[in-house]
């Protein structure tokens, strides 16, 4: 994992088309701004998980049941 330093205002840049900037410092709170490109989707973590989580289910949920005599 890359750690890097950044004061409101400077960015940091992923390839060509990611750009993240520091927006805001509030006390423990960094508010950050994000560039990415048309239809890349960019999740906080904790809403990636739950459609992780969610996606799983669905998967399962769509998998044919077995017929008997299969498992």
């Amino acid at each position: 994992m890359l750690t890097l330093t950044r004061k409101v205002g400077q960015k940091i840049r992923i390839g060509d088309n990611i750009e993240i900037v520091v927006r805001e410092i509030r006390g423990r709170q960094v508010r950050l701004g994000i560039s990415a490109p048309q239809g890349l989707p960019v999740y906080r973590e904790e809403l990636y998980q739950q459609i992780a989580q969610e996606g799983a289910k669905g998967s399962l949920a769509a998998a044919p049941e077995p017929q008997d005599g299969e498992e």
